[in-house]
């Protein structure tokens, strides 16, 4: 390593003026530091008193505070008026209106937005809106700055609307008529016209034709071709209030006129007008007026005025399709090339030959010949309904291909937004674009991708059921390049940072399963999909392959497939060293329980979801109990009585051995929401159990019936010998007590038949407390009966509540119960004996 060198400083008087303008730098940069900084006085003229109510404050501020606290009571106008809207009326208002009149532009604008807030939020009547704020708004409506004028004009246009027609007839339409003279300013002018548009449709024709229309008139004459732009544009808006007849006979003749302004924005603005008035005019007025003005734009549009050609070509489609009815098939047959040559405008190549007589196009040229082919593209729809689908192949398809082609980013975004539409026309004939579809699939730019995929389940649903073919596998051999598009899509997403478009993608890669055969599904994508859950790093996207994981194995009907598939998802994700997977899992869990049945819910998963309340991480357990209420109800009574058993275990030992204070109070709030739940039940198998018990207690009451009589039998014949023999009284009591004793074995193993196996031995609770608080949240769940656990016994308690059942199954207690009467009456048997030989004895 080099040691380092230190020039010497130079102190000659020459870079002794440098270092001094060096420092000087340093001090101007700092100083809008210092200059931010508020002084104590300007603290201290900020301050305001706290104990003055909003009111008090408001006025004080708008009264002797500075320009940004008065800013900051206009900003809070709409919560004043909310509050207290009298005293605001009354005191806040009229000082706000004396300092618009000096205040400066943020103010203003702030004062505009405030006002419009107030309207929306219907604070005030209209009445009281009317009187209070109207005046103000129509103040400063004029005002000098444009940006101020039309954030003031915006909040009267919508006043307008709510108005009265009165009101908006003596306040606003009255005084329009001196505002809209040539003597006033050019802002006033272009205020009035606005404004007429809007109150067109707020009147009846006649007064519109006796007031309104000739400031119309007025106004289109204008000496400033911004007033006739602007005049122009309203023209729709009146012609919409006063009706077709009226509309031919003066709305169309101003057109006319106006489309042959010397200025080209009044020209744009005659021609957008005339395209969206169309269905107004009838076929006369289509063919004789508007048709010619129509054929002269497109025609100046090449050569003197490409100033329209932007316009021309984004309106093209519903000018074509409007007149459609009076061209001629030369007209549609021109009108057609139009298109093709707007179509490739600006383009290097065109129909496959170059062309070097081109001249270099400059930045903004060739800007604006993106645009026209864009709105081509948009445009394209509207022209297949132009030619017929059937001719599409042959006049369309050319084009379509160009399109999808672009070497622009903007025009193939277009197409894949209507490639939708396309393939919605062509219906039959979708098969004739399925290489654009691949293309576009495999596009490098990811926003085209993106505005493909937002349609791509329909579109492959269309190229699959209306195919060349029938079958649905031939079907697919008509794109044979569709897998690899799509597989070669989803990794360019991946490897991509817009992980919104991944998402996107995965999410409408689910419908697959109706496109392409499940083998295909599970070799080139179902995998894929699991893949993307072990290894991504965004939830979104994690959760999204997941949810289409599970829909492909929903469709997948092959046995050994589907149990490597869930036999994965339990090892990786359920059992996976990594308690992100493990999260991931209860997700998958999750949408298995959307979309699967039940019974396979609880067949395949429910145990592993289980095994999740031993999990080391907290956040798995509390996610985990966020899931039991639906768990839980993935179960039937009595099917899934020993997967019940296992729920309840869990709770107890989460209640019992939990040491997370937060999974704890989760676990609690879970409790009550599963003691609220009602478990389905299984009608079928709760009758086939119901029988198969009631079989069981027939036989027995049977065999006790046959074993009394029996028994009575022998014991009239003890009474007749118990005079020749006394020792065959002990005998008879000793043989008692061994059957009492075999009747109560018996008894005893009919109640441990309850008791799951499995579960014959389970542990306590460390503490009683614990112990004691889990039988009372489990009681809750019960609400049927409850076990308290012992070492070698376990007691029934019942809750008076619904009919569901905790620990014990309903069969289980009825063997229970059978068991005690059979107890009983063993007893009073023996009771019975022992009293009948007493009585024998005190008799001899």
């Amino acid at each position: 390593m080099r040691p380092l060198t230190f020039s010497k400083m130079d102190f000659s008087q020459s870079n002794l003026f440098g270092y001094i303008e060096d420092l000087q730098e340093l001090t101007i940069i700092e100083r809008p530091v210092r200059r931010s900084l508020k002084t104590p006085e300007e603290i201290e003229r900020l301050t305001v008193d706290e104990e003055l109510s909003d009111i008090e404050r408001a006025v004080y501020l708008l009264s002797s505070g500075q320009d940004i606290q008065g800013t900051s009571v206009v900003a809070n106008l709409p919560v004043l008026m909310r509050q207290n809207p009298a005293e605001t009326l009354r005191r806040v208002l009229p000082k706000i209106r004396e300092v618009l009149h000096v205040a400066g532009v943020e103010m203003q604008l702030t004062a505009a937005v405030s006002f419009l807030t107030v309207l929306q939020e219907e604070s005030v009547s209209i009445h009281t809106y009317s009187h209070s704020f109207l005046h103000i708004i129509l103040q400063n409506l004029e005002h000098r700055d444009a940006g101020v004028s039309n954030a003031w004009l915006e909040t009267l246009l919508a006043v307008i609307e709510a108005l009265p027609k009165e009101t908006v007839r003596h306040e606003i339409l009255n005084p329009l008529v001196s505002k809209a003279q040539l003597a006033q300013t050019l802002q006033s002018r272009l205020v009035s016209c606005k404004i007429m548009g809007k109150v067109a449709n707020k009147f009846e024709a006649h007064i519109i034709k006796r007031e309104v229309l000739p400031l119309v008139k007025s106004l289109c004459q204008d000496v400033e071709y911004e007033v006739r732009t602007c005049m122009c544009r309203q023209l729709e808006h009146i012609a919409r209030g006063i009706g077709t007849e009226l509309t031919k006979t003066v709305v169309l003749p101003e057109l006319v006129e106006l489309a042959r302004d010397e200025g080209s924005s009044v020209r744009l603005a005659a021609f957008e007008t005339l395209v969206n008035l169309l269905d107004m005019f009838d076929a006369d007025d289509r063919s004789q007026t508007v048709l010619p003005l129509v054929k002269s734009f497109c025609e100046k549009s090449f050569k003197a005025d490409e100033s329209i050609l932007v316009s021309l070509s984004f309106h093209l489609g519903k000018l074509c399709n409007g007149l459609y009815g009076i061209f001629t098939p030369e007209q549609h047959l021109r009108f057609l090339e139009f298109y093709k040559k707007l179509s490739t405008l600006g383009l290097q190549q065109e129909n496959g030959h170059n062309d070097n007589q081109l001249q270099l196009q400059t930045l903004e040229q060739e800007k604006k010949y993106i645009s026209v082919r864009k709105n081509c593209a948009y445009n394209f729809p509207a022209m297949i309904v132009f030619v017929d689908p059937k001719n599409f192949h042959l006049e369309l398809y050319s084009i379509f291909f160009c399109l999808c082609h672009d070497p622009e980013v903007p025009v193939r975004y277009t197409m894949a937004i209507s490639f939708f539409e396309v393939a919605k026309l062509l219906n039959s004939d979708v098969y004739t674009i399925h290489k654009e579809l691949v293309t576009l699939l495999q596009d490098e730019s990811l926003e085209v991708l993106d505005a493909l995929v937002g349609h791509l389940p329909e579109i492959l649903e269309l190229m699959a059921n209306r195919g060349e073919n029938n079958g649905s596998e031939s079907k697919l051999l008509s794109i044979p390049d569709l897998i690899p598009a799509l597989t070669t899509a989803e990794q360019r997403a991946a490897t991509s940072l817009k992980w919104r478009t991944h998402e996107k993608l995965l999410q409408k890669y689910a419908c697959l399963p109706h496109i392409i055969s499940s083998d295909q599904i599970y070799y080139r994508f179902l995998h894929r999909m699991l893949t993307i859950i072990l290894t991504n790093n965004v939830l979104p996207v994690q959760k999204a392959a997941a949810r289409t994981l599970c829909i492909y194995l929903r469709y997948n009907r092959k046995q050994e497939q589907r149990h490597e598939v869930i036999q994965k998802l339990i090892e990786q994700l359920g059992q996976g060293k990594s308690y992100w997977n493990r999260l991931r899992f209860l997700d998958t869990c999750e949408f298995i329980m959307e979309l699967f049945s039940k019974s396979f819910f609880c067949k395949y998963f429910f145990l592993p979801v289980l095994e999740l309340t031993h999990d080391p991480v907290a956040n798995v357990r509390m996610k985990l109990c966020y899931l039991l209420p639906k768990v839980k109800s993935t179960l039937k009574i009595p099917t899934d009585k020993h997967l019940l058993q296992q729920l309840e275990l869990c709770i107890r030992k989460l209640l019992c051995q939990e040491k997370d204070k937060d999974v704890l109070s989760i676990v609690k709030r879970t409790v009550l929401e599963l003691d609220r739940m009602e478990i389905s039940v299984d009608a079928e198998q709760l009758e086939k159990e119901k029988q198969q018990t009631e079989g069981r207690s027939t036989n027995i009451n049977d065999k006790m019936f046959e074993k009394k009589r029996r028994d009575s039998k022998a014991s009239s014949v003890l009474a007749k010998s118990i005079n020749l023999s006394i020792p065959g009284s002990s005998s008879g009591t000793s043989a008692g007590k061994e059957e009492k004793k075999s009747k109560l074995v018996r008894s005893q193993s009919f109640s441990t038949q309850a008791l799951h196996p499995k579960y014959s031995n389970i542990d306590k609770c460390p503490n009683k407390s614990s112990a004691t608080g889990y039988t009372s949240s489990v009681s809750g769940m019960g609400k049927s009966c409850m076990l308290s656990f012992s070492d070698d016994s376990f007691r029934t308690h019942s809750t008076g509540s619904s009919g569901n059942a905790a620990f014990l199954p309903s069969s289980s207690s009825r063997n229970l119960f059978n068991s005690a009467d059979q107890k009983n009456n063993g007893n009073k048997e023996s009771q019975s004996r022992r009293m009948s030989i007493k009585n024998r004895k005190s008799n001899s």
